[in-house]
């Protein structure tokens, strides 16, 4: 079954909406207006906890409504409601009307369509037995307690929707979407004497939940969450203090996407906020650094066959060998700074306007060796995983915890330290990248980015990559 027709049965058959209708009230509403759409969505989730051998709760939603948004300059209006009905359109129109009442706009074009499909529209939720999901978490706790005795807890999530969408335009234009996403996750926490240190592993995508129940994939998930608990009973205080900073492949690319990425949004951009505001053309980074925003990889968490607003995503060059040449944009913030939009129209539900964001923001490829680029360094930190961070999009400045870290003495990699803060300032920190590797890697499938309230699923990327000098705020005295 198409898009379109799953969710003529959602949307029009089983809410009782007529579709001619429902489109009139549509152009009636936006007429004049700059640009503007109807979004309509029905979202399943569930999430199933297993906590100290049993399980500790259990949920399961379903989700309905719609949003109706008018575009007019600078400014938006949006109504939304989770009653599905023409009344309730009705009575939105009558608000979001007001943005551009007494104004003739012209109606913005809408987006060329693509019959390109990056992930399938199978319901994940349903597809697997609620008990074999609870199998799969005591699976899990099992295997860890035998693998090492100083296990002390394992705490296992299974998370999963399934989000059907569809757009109306007022010129006629409709497109729909078929999202899943699931995602599990490991927690271990491991003691020796008076000491307790945790790991973790998460991983997921625009996928059933078949790959996560192969012991091959759920047992690689316990052994890494459990060697990075046992790395950190080894550990040692982080020192503090400006020193070289080797960032490992993957996940730690969630550093570029917080101190760079929320930078290169079309909207900071127009309203000149960011710190990368009025660089188009010139250099922002290292010779060989090159960042791009790529929507279309297959089945990843932060991929998207069209946008919230209904444009294709697609491969968006933001750095090129050290220049900026891209913003990411939506098609409110494109039409206002005079370029296309790039696909990044997101929101987190129909109870949101959308915005500029990113969706797999990647560091490409260098052409240095990984142990190179360790050996280079006398004394440093290897930064493997990251927690929580913050940044300041007008500054560039960000503030990051590390998970995983170690010491590199000599050019090797030596031990593991605890309590390790990088402290820096985006923009900066790409002019004093000296190497970049050859071993890209995109993380397991567990982001989620937050803006302005709103969250949506992303995915980051880089290869191992050095970076001359970063602030470290460490926990040695």
């Amino acid at each position: 079954m198409s898009s379109i027709s799953a969710t003529d049965s959602l949307f029009f058959e089983r809410a009782g909406l007529d579709r001619d209708r429902v489109q009139r009230l549509v152009d009636g509403t936006l007429q004049g207006a700059d640009d503007g759409e109807l979004f309509l969505e029905y979202r399943q989730s569930e999430a199933v906890a297993f906590d100290d051998g049993r399980v500790k709760s259990a949920s399961y939603d379903t989700s309905q409504g719609f949003g109706l948004r008018s575009v007019s300059g600078e400014a938006a209006g949006y109504a939304h409601s989770t009653e599905l009905s023409e009344d309730a359109i009705k009575r939105a129109g009558e608000t979001v009307r007001a943005v551009h009442a007494g104004r003739s706009g012209t109606m913005a074009e809408a987006p060329i369509g693509t019959n390109r499909l990056l992930y399938s529209d199978d319901n994940p939720l349903s597809a697997v037995p609620f008990e074999r999901k609870v199998k799969l978490l005591s699976d899990i706790d099992a295997y860890a307690r035998a693998k090492d005795p100083r296990v002390k807890q394992v705490s296992a999530s299974l998370s999963g929707s399934w989000q059907a969408v569809r757009i109306l335009r007022p010129d006629g234009h409709t497109v729909a979407d078929i999202r899943p996403l699931v995602r599990l996750n490991v927690h271990v926490v491991c003691g020796e004497g008076d000491r307790m240190e945790s790991g973790n592993h998460g991983c997921g995508g625009r996928t059933g939940y078949d790959l996560y129940l192969q012991p091959e994939t759920w047992q690689a998930a316990v052994d890494d969450a459990l060697r990075q608990a046992l790395v950190n009973l080894e550990s040692i205080d982080a020192p503090a203090g400006g020193m070289p900073v080797v960032l490992g492949p993957g996940w730690p690319g969630i550093l570029l996407h917080e101190a760079i990425g929320h930078g290169l949004e079309g909207d900071f951009n127009r309203k000149k906020t960011s710190a990368f505001a009025g660089l188009l053309g010139e250099r922002v980074a290292a010779p060989g650094v090159t960042v791009v925003d790529d929507g279309t990889i297959q089945d990843r968490r932060g991929s998207l066959t069209v946008d919230d607003e209904g444009t294709p995503s697609q491969r968006t060059v933001l750095i090129e060998d050290g220049k900026l040449v891209g913003y990411m944009q939506d098609r409110q913030n494109a039409r206002l700074m005079g370029v296309q939009p790039t696909g990044n129209g997101r929101r987190e539900s129909y109870a949101h306007i959308p915005m500029p964001r990113m969706t797999n923001t990647v560091m490409m490829n260098g052409d240095k060796d990984p142990g190179e680029i360790v050996s280079s360094v006398k004394r440093g930190l290897y930064a493997v995983s990251f927690g929580g961070g913050q940044v300041d999009i007008t500054s560039g400045k960000f503030v990051f915890s590390c998970t995983e870290a170690y010491m590199i003495e000599d050019g090797k990699v030596g031990a593991p330290v605890k309590g390790a803060t990088l402290i820096g300032n985006g923009p900066d920190v790409l002019t004093k990248v000296s190497m970049v590797g050859n071993d890209m890697e995109l993380d397991t499938g567990i982001g989620t980015c937050g803006k302005e309230g709103q969250g949506v699923p992303v995915g980051v990327g880089q290869p191992t990559l050095k970076v001359d000098e970063i602030t470290v705020g460490g926990t040695a005295a």
